[in-house]
């Protein structure tokens, strides 16, 4: 996944004009260059803040549901384990957008081992982030659907789980390792961090990158949520009661959150997909508007990393009881040292007037 793109012109070398040559030169469309201009600076800076924006929301809220369910008194459940690696995910996906904030202004200056290095720690929590979501479905479907099954032999799968999918992650965005700076244009000054792959044929790399990018980053998690949480809708309709309601408007938010964030951006990934293929006949101007369609549809999705916090934590009524019970813990705590330092400025007030009496 990018937060910018930069797309090879189309030449054909084979169709230059020999000067010593009298043929007449036919211009074939698809050998012209497709020009993609840069954003202008309006909607740059609109995006920019765009990421600034989600990155002051999404540090303090997830660093708050981290806190809250790290510092509960209770066992961990499976899904507090999951979703305190989830504000991991997102947190540290959101502590890299700054970064692409100033790219989209001045390009690319951070240099070529932070090209890397920030592609992949963000690539790595965007893999991880989608599969813990596909996780936390399938613990809810167990705890509903399969309540019967034994809890403590569910903790310690969902750790070993957890170490898989960091694993895993980190082994789907190794292909940022081939990312380079490299001048937007001939003529341009500015600089972006693209897709280099000087290893065998550059189509079958991308198009390998592309298909992990949609199985395991949207369809295969897509797929589970789905499974589970209908199945599971399906047993709460079976019982009876005010919380079976509130479980059910939270599960279809989240699917919802969900397919809203990123299912734009996936198809815009597809049609490029196609478009890089030749399975279409090429076009300049659908050309332009996929490549303005990745650019906007990939800001717009990282939303979704600020919105996980309030859907799996804020609106859970869980999460809502355990934090107030931490603020009061707090408050206490701070009453009792406030009641110790004014007793012990009392005593010592009162000793020092009996002295001087």
């Amino acid at each position: 996944m990018s937060i910018t793109f930069n797309f090879e012109d189309y030449y054909d070398v084979g169709n230059e004009t020999n000067q010593e040559n009298i043929t007449p030169y036919v211009v074939d469309p698809e050998t012209l260059p497709c020009e993609i201009k840069p954003l202008g600076f309006v909607p740059a800076l609109t995006l920019c803040l765009l990421l600034i924006a989600i990155f002051i929301v999404a540090i303090p809220g997830n660093v708050l549901v981290g806190w809250v369910i790290g510092t509960s008194r209770q066992a961990l459940t499976p899904s507090d384990v999951y979703l305190v690696h989830l504000t991991i995910a997102d947190g540290l996906m959101a502590l890299i957008l700054p970064f692409f904030a100033a790219a989209l202004i001045r390009g690319w200056i951070f240099g070529d081992f932070m090209c890397k290095f920030l592609h992949l720690v963000f690539e790595a929590n965007f893999y991880t982030s989608i599969l813990f979501l596909a996780c936390i479905s399938v613990d809810r479907y167990l705890v509903i659907v399969r309540a019967n099954d034994s809890l403590g032999r569910q903790r310690l799968c969902s750790r070993l789980l957890c170490a898989a999918v960091w694993a895993f992650g980190v082994a789907l965005s190794l292909p940022a390792l081939f990312r380079d700076v490299k001048k937007r244009g001939p003529d341009s000054g500015r600089l972006t961090c693209t897709e280099n792959f000087d290893i065998g044929s550059a189509t079958v790399w991308r198009h390998a990158t592309r298909i992990l990018l949609h199985v395991f980053g949207f369809f295969l998690p897509l797929c589970v949520m789905i499974t589970c949480y209908s199945i599971t809708i399906i047993r709460l309709l079976r019982t009876r009661g005010f919380r079976k309601h509130r479980a059910m408007k939270v599960i279809i938010a989240v699917v919802a959150a969900f397919l809203l964030c990123w299912t734009p951006y996936h198809i815009a990934m597809m049609a490029d997909t196609i478009l890089r293929a030749d399975l279409i006949t090429f076009d300049c101007s659908v050309r332009r508007s996929v490549t303005l369609a990745l650019i906007v549809t990939s800001n717009l999705a990282l939303l979704h990393s600020c919105i996980n916090p309030v859907l799996y934590a804020f609106v859970g009524e869980k999460f809502r009881r355990n934090m107030t019970l931490l603020l009061q813990r707090k408050v206490r705590h701070t009453e009792r040292i406030s009641g110790s330092r004014f007793s012990r400025s009392t005593s010592q007030t009162s000793e020092g007037t009996g002295a001087i009496l």
